[in-house]
């Protein structure tokens, strides 16, 4: 697409969507395996800091009641897998209708890898002693205010960037500590 809008003003030897013609790590200014390690840590840093707030809704079924009872509070979007979780069809479905809902309500969405490391973050058990359904985290804006966190406003930032490129849902490895 940004080719074709670029074509259109190719008379004013100007380039409207610069980004559309660079690579990722063009666009990032840094090597791609550096720029996944710092986006890891911010997003490390947003649960981290998300989670005393009271800014996580963990689990498939809670992120749906809470993404359709008030979408616009939602910040980022994570759907967590393992490898041996890849071929689950059901959990596939319901990450591709989660996926769908974030899209169409301009929702960041990031795909985690590592649900151990995630686990780690936000603890393993809910408050009953239940292990937590880690599959789907949703981050919301405190109710008090909308939340200006550095860390969020660089994963944003990586979400923006991913989608100019057509990766609709980046990928992230949360590396183990």
């Amino acid at each position: 697409m940004c080719n074709e809008i670029n074509r259109g003003y190719s008379n004013f030897n100007v380039d409207i969507f610069p980004m559309c013609n660079m690579t990722f790590e063009e666009t990032s200014g840094e090597n791609s395996t550096e720029r996944m390690d710092s986006v890891a840590k911010a997003l490390e840093e947003v649960l981290s800091s998300a989670l005393p707030q009271g800014c996580i809704t963990v689990g498939v079924y809670e992120a749906a009641k809470s993404l359709n009872v008030d979408p616009d509070n939602v910040v980022l979007c994570l759907l967590a897998t393992d490898d041996e979780q890849d071929e689950d069809v059901a959990l596939q479905i319901h990450f591709t209708l989660i996926q769908a809902f974030c899209c169409e309500n301009d929702i960041n969405i990031l795909r985690v890898n590592n649900t151990r490391r995630l686990a780690e973050i936000l603890g393993e058990v809910k408050p009953g002693g239940e292990p937590m359904d880690l599959h789907c985290v949703l981050v919301t804006n405190p109710k008090s205010s909308t939340w200006k966190d550095p860390a969020l406003s660089k994963v944003n930032r990586f979400c923006r960037e991913s989608r100019i490129l057509d990766q609709w849902v980046p990928f992230i490895n949360l590396p183990d500590r």
